[in-house]
């Protein structure tokens, strides 16, 4: 209905009528409406630089693999980040952004995902992704690196589990796990392949790919989706479309090794750690027992998906830096008030 026509309207022969046009639209004042956004628009993919200082590939001696890294802050421990299975380090983005101002952060493409290029990207065995960590942390930091907390959300949340848990990262000072559980991880792995098939496989454009992921509600923070979700994806030449970029179901035979056993891993994990869950059905009796036993910090985030760290980026954040501090994690370490660190000899 036109606005126009709603103006009040003197009666006929009345001597108003001569002078209507001059009286103001009972409408005059209104707001003018923002212009609707397009789906286009809206789901519109931003880049990476708007988030991370700056982006490396990690070329891996002796070898074929290069590692893609993003990397953010100057100072502080460093919060080395590993996405889950069909994610990418840019999963970290929006936390970034927060993160850098008190604290170093590397997010890097696990084998098979994101830029990351290696000789075989099926190969996703626990060993392997284990192997790939402890490689790019020393090519990157060489025999003095910094103080390390490791932060793994889902499949990244088990490789992390399993890295800190080989105690052999002497640096390692936390570890910070996002919504992945021994019971419940292998409970679902019965269901994945059905997962995996059901989800749309082929997209017109970048930005169809990120409308999936918030309307399925695989993702529920539009911002993060429009960061995060192009590198997931890669153009299939042969089919002229988008489609995604790690083949996860042909790794079906690594996904136990992923999760089994993780529970204890995780209690016997020498620093101090935190788990974040979505849900406290998440919860299994091991871990029952030892959040019980005040082993672990445990923290359930409310009115968030699986991906916590792009749902809800704050909150993340807050956890993450007060488990920091909570810990006295510094550059070096763990920071014990009133002793004087030995200064670092020169070379």
């Amino acid at each position: 209905m036109d606005s126009s026509n709603l103006t009040s309207r003197p009666e006929e022969g009345s001597e108003e009528t001569h002078h209507s046009h001059n009286l103001p639209s009972a409408f005059s004042s209104a707001p003018t409406r923002p212009p609707i956004q397009t789906s286009s628009q809206k789901y519109a993919p931003s880049d990476w630089s708007g988030y991370f200082d700056e982006e490396d590939d990690i070329q891996i001696p002796d070898s074929d693999d290069v590692f893609h890294v993003y990397m953010a802050g100057t100072e502080g421990p460093v919060i080395f980040c590993l996405h889950g299975g069909g994610y990418s380090g840019v999963s970290f983005a929006l936390a970034a952004s927060k993160i850098k101002e008190k604290a170093r952060i590397v997010a890097m493409d696990l084998r098979g995902h994101g830029k990351t290029s290696t000789q075989n990207d099926v190969d996703l065995s626990i060993e392997r992704l284990c192997s790939d960590v402890f490689s790019v942390l020393k090519t990157m930091y060489g025999d003095a690196p910094p103080a390390i907390v490791l932060v793994g959300h889902s499949m990244g949340g088990a490789v992390a589990v399993h890295v800190a848990a080989k105690k052999s990262l002497p640096s390692l000072a936390g570890l910070v796990v996002v919504d992945v559980v021994e019971g419940t991880a292998m409970a679902s792995l019965i269901h994945m392949q059905k997962i995996l098939s059901n989800r749309m496989q082929h997209f017109s454009t970048p930005e169809k790919a990120i409308e999936w992921s918030i309307k399925s509600g695989s993702l529920r923070n539009i911002d993060s989706a429009c960061v995060s979700i192009p590198s997931t994806l890669k153009y299939d030449d042969s089919k002229k479309c988008y489609t995604h970029r790690a083949r996860l179901e042909e790794t079906e035979q690594f996904w136990k090794g992923w999760y089994e056993g993780l529970s204890e891993k995780f209690l016997s994990s020498p620093v101090p750690k935190i788990l974040l869950l979505a849900g406290t059905d998440r919860l299994d009796r091991t871990l029952t027992i030892g959040q019980m036993q005040g082993k672990f910090q445990m923290v359930v985030v409310r009115h968030t998906g699986h991906a916590i760290q792009e749902d809800v980026p704050d909150e993340f954040v807050t956890l993450v830096l007060n488990f920091i501090s909570h810990n006295r994690i510094g550059p070096h370490g763990i920071e014990i008030p009133g002793l004087r660190r030995p200064p670092q000899s020169k070379p």
